[in-house]
């Protein structure tokens, strides 16, 4: 039992080392507007995660992958999202709101974090075709049980909540130091690299 948890911890942990768009929103966050609105955003994509997990588990990752339609759809969507994020990122620092309450360089409640990064997280279906093949090969390559694969996943969604809170927590560190000026370009940076993500989703 343990085992199988702390194997899908660790293999939650390599993922986590590859800087993505989530994470990156996390840690400007935590620098704007403080530790509290941090934690709301890291539950907001821990809880994607084990929605997409679940997802995966239950056979939507299969369902997507086979529907060309269907996986097309969800990636424009995907794509569509970073893009909308990126853009008000950037235009939130000339003072310009596309996105009502959101603004990366004003303070957030820790639930508006949560929805924001909830939404950022979810909306890209290629996570889910991601996990459904790990779960697939587990219960084939490794022959894994079902219940072993509930741990595994587990393990890998409780290593989000682990890596993020500590990306939260250096935002906030850093925060102390840095001047306006600099937040304002690390909402820039964010906002580009949003819409970076964006265009790769569509490349695919």
């Amino acid at each position: 039992m343990y085992k199988t948890l702390w194997g899908g911890f660790k293999f939650g942990l390599i993922l986590q080392a590859a800087v993505g768009p989530v994470s990156i929103f996390i840690f400007q966050t935590a620098a704007a507007s403080g530790l509290l609105s941090a934690l709301g955003a890291v539950l907001g994509v821990t809880l994607a995660d084990l929605v997409c997990v679940a997802a995966a588990i239950w056979g939507v990752g299969t369902l997507l992958d086979r529907s060309r339609n269907g996986k097309l759809y969800f990636k424009y969507f995907g794509a569509a999202v970073l893009w909308l994020f990126g853009a008000a990122a950037i235009l939130g620092v000339f003072g310009l709101n596309i996105i009502p309450g959101f603004d990366l360089s004003a303070q957030h409640s820790a639930n508006s974090a949560f929805a924001y990064c909830f939404i950022l997280a979810v909306s890209s279906p290629l996570t889910i075709i991601f996990w459904a093949g790990i779960f697939s090969s587990k219960l084939t390559e490794d022959n894994m049980s079902r219940s072993d694969i509930y741990l595994y996943a587990l393990g890998a969604v409780f290593s989000t909540l682990v890596c993020m809170s500590f990306v939260g927590a250096a935002g906030t560190l850093t925060s102390s130091f840095l001047p306006k000026s600099v937040i304002n370009a690390m909402n820039v940076i964010v906002g580009a690299v949003l819409i970076l993500f964006g265009v790769r989703t569509l490349r695919k």
